[in-house]
């Protein structure tokens, strides 16, 4: 019997957004440097860069990191902890926040969930800060449907590291992996990581993934979901 569900958030509870990452530091050092364009553009392409360096460890070292460390990277000469960093963050997070918004299937289907009794989580990749996450996730009325929410900004590690999953079931309370099922776009981070420590996974196929940011996977999921709202149908007989 399946006693819980955990969910990525980017790309399968948020529908997928293409984005461009070095334009939200050109935001961030636009208000970092708002006098000097010369030194903005320097900026954001030292923060893109750091940004970046950070993504290629977190895929091949499976090391979290946090949006402090990227800026700490680029060696920007003003103080991170300054007034001018912190409009400068608000610009990049303002950047974003068109990617954030919850699938509208997401919330009737999780109340089905609930009404199984099965308890909800979330399991994400991500350098931003969980209050982040979680102001958007209550903004659109889903984040009291959540037992818990796992981020990887918390974490020493990101998916598909083991010990990232076994954080998002202990924060559930499911001892036994095969008793929860993850679900997340992501071929790599998501199934492969979640059947290595025996969890069963679904994958929603519907993310423009990045070249630079696959890796070849030889495990299949247990299922496939294009849409959320056929995510109770999917698992009732698990």
């Amino acid at each position: 019997m399946i006693e819980a569900v955990v969910f990525d958030w980017g790309g399968t509870l948020t529908p997928w957004l293409a984005m461009d990452p070095h334009a939200s530091w050109r935001a961030y050092a636009g208000a970092l440097h708002p006098d000097d364009t010369d030194r903005a553009t320097e900026a954001a392409l030292r923060l893109h860069e750091a940004d970046l360096a950070r993504w290629a460890d977190a895929r091949n070292g499976h090391r979290a990191f946090t949006l402090a460390q990227v800026v700490a990277d680029a060696l920007l000469t003003s103080d991170p902890a300054s007034g001018e960093h912190k409009a400068a963050l608000e610009a990049y997070r303002e950047f974003w926040v068109q990617a954030t918004h919850t699938d509208p299937q997401a919330a009737p289907m999780l109340a089905v969930l609930r009404e199984r009794g099965l308890r909800l989580g979330v399991l994400s990749s991500t350098p931003w800060p969980a209050e982040w996450h979680e102001e958007w996730l209550r903004r659109d009325g889903v984040l009291h449907l959540f037992d818990a929410c796992v981020w990887s900004s918390d974490l020493p590690w990101t998916k598909p590291h083991p010990e990232a999953f076994r954080a998002a079931l202990d924060a559930v309370g499911v001892s036994d992996p095969a008793r929860c099922v993850y679900v997340g776009d992501r071929p790599y981070d998501d199934i492969s990581g979640a059947k290595a420590v025996g969890m069963r996974a679904v994958l929603v196929p519907r993310s423009d993934i990045a070249v630079h940011e696959q890796v070849p996977v030889d495990v299949a999921p247990d299922g496939v979901l294009h849409r959320l709202a056929d995510l109770p149908e999917l698992i009732a007989d698990w």
